[in-house]
């Protein structure tokens, strides 16, 4: 068995491509579009759905705002180095919401950042 994606919707597909491949380096795998239902797909990540897990982005035509709720909580990245992965985010004109530091009641640095949906995304530092 194989994770291979997780989906959400985006306001500007477009908005949230160039959030995820520039601030944080996946590319765009595939995109599709579906006139008959009004919406587009576009699949992005580190590498193919074949051997990765990745995020398909999912655009309905004309909706520019979602309610996330309160289920979801948030996705999560391993880094190199979380601060100085914040400072290039917000270089780029990205939001850090909760700046590097230790997880509650431990020594894992993490930091949080939100795309442009307003989905929160955690960094976690990858220990030596």
């Amino acid at each position: 068995m194989h994770f291979a994606h997780v989906m959400i919707r985006v306001g500007d597909l477009d908005r949230s491509i160039n959030f995820y491949t520039d601030m944080l380096g996946m590319k765009l795998l595939k995109k599709t579009e579906n006139e008959a239902y009004k919406y587009t797909l576009a699949f992005i990540g580190y590498g193919d759905e074949a051997h990765n897990t990745v995020i398909e982005l999912t655009y309905n035509w004309g909706v520019s705002e979602y309610d996330l709720g309160k289920g979801f909580g948030h996705f999560a990245f391993w880094v190199e180095n979380v601060a100085e992965t914040c400072e290039s985010i917000k270089s780029k004109g990205g939001i850090v919401t909760r700046e590097p530091g230790p997880v509650k009641g431990g020594s894992t640095i993490i930091a949080f950042i939100k795309d442009p949906d307003g989905y929160q995304i955690e960094l976690i530092e990858r220990k030596q």
